[in-house]
């Protein structure tokens, strides 16, 4: 699963350890912010669907046979690490649990996505023939495409995946351990731990597909295309920090798990042999019992997500970098 990635990133240190003059290194974190078919808020940002990210940026690589002071286009490779995702049942604040926008469908996911980039970068300065780090500050702005490679998982189990340890979750807002309606039954939270693989699992069907209720061969790797604007200020000639926005289009509705229909009960029946394994698929595909009415393939009712809202998220991040020297051994006839 990581072989790709490795060669990738092989290929792209090799690239540069060949070709550079100068090289410039940046190590960013920052927070993630997910778009797609899940939330509770109104409103094109889910805010409480922050998570962490973090980057190295390798920039500044390429010849420099006339020794340009600096440069208004140049070019940068990412290698990437992120973290998104949301829970439909999670608390907010000031927001009663069972006045959430989406808590009886109750999805919930997270993916880690890791990958490579490379950008086009603009830097945007003032004076053309002033190097960078003598005006302090400068915009940028850069546009890329990029692989990444991540699986939707969620946490729907205390513990091992079995039925025994499912979630319960009440109309009062509360998760227990018992079915609604038992006497008794505890109240509990969720252990924190992501172990279910909902790529593995028939979750969802499309009208369209010609093969309903067959498993999915759910694809890892995605294609995202990224977009940032930021502003970066020299501390000296070497280094600097900056901050960033970037947004990251992908070409997928696969990274949430979610996009057309619930698989029914039939087709979950059809697939699955054993009565846990069927018992556990329609409990993934539908955590609360509320989302879909199984054998029902109305719109209405049986409706997941939308097929034609693509996933994203954006990552907003503060980065430290480094400028090193050029190699020992080359002529130069200016200082950087």
């Amino acid at each position: 699963m990581v072989r790709p990635t490795l060669l990738v990133t092989t290929l792209l240190l090799s690239g540069l350890a060949g070709a550079q003059r100068n090289l410039e290194i940046g190590l960013a974190t920052g927070v993630t912010h997910y778009y797609g078919d899940l939330g509770n808020i109104d409103g094109p940002v889910q805010w409480n669907s922050a998570r962490p990210g973090m980057q190295v940026t390798f920039r500044d690589f390429l010849n420099n046979k006339k020794r340009y002071v600096t440069r208004s286009l140049t070019t940068e490779v990412r290698l990437s690490w992120f973290r998104i995702g949301y829970d439909e049942t999670a608390p907010m604040r000031n927001v009663p649990t069972t006045e959430l926008k989406n808590f009886r469908r109750g999805l919930s996911f997270r993916n880690d996505l890791l990958g490579a980039s490379g950008h086009l970068v603009l830097n945007a300065y003032r004076e053309p023939y002033t190097p960078l780090f003598q005006q302090r500050f400068f915009m940028f702005f850069h546009l890329g495409v990029g692989i990444y490679h991540g699986r939707p998982k969620a946490d729907l189990f205390r513990g091992t995946v079995d039925p025994e340890n499912r979630y319960y979750f009440w109309s009062d807002g509360t998760i227990r351990d018992a079915p609604r309606g038992t006497p008794n039954a505890a109240v509990i939270e969720r252990d924190g731990r992501y172990e279910t693989d909902l790529g593995s699992w028939l979750t969802e069907t499309s009208r369209t597909d010609k093969d309903l209720g067959k498993p999915r061969k759910y694809k890892p790797w995605h294609v995202g295309v990224p977009m940032g604007v930021g502003l970066r200020y020299m501390l000296t000639k070497q280094l600097s920090v900056g901050v960033e926005y970037c947004y990251y289009m992908f070409m997928t509705d696969e990274l949430d798990d979610v996009s057309d229909l619930y698989a029914t009960y039939e087709q979950i029946d059809a697939l699955y042999e054993s009565d846990r394994d069927r018992t556990l698929a329609r409990y993934i595909s539908d955590p609360t019992g509320w989302g879909t009415v199984g054998d029902n393939d109305d719109i209405k009712t049986s409706r997941r997500g939308n097929p034609g809202l693509l996933d994203s998220f954006s990552y907003f991040s503060l980065e430290v970098s480094y400028k090193f020297k050029r190699r020992p051994g080359r002529r130069t006839y200016m200082r950087l």
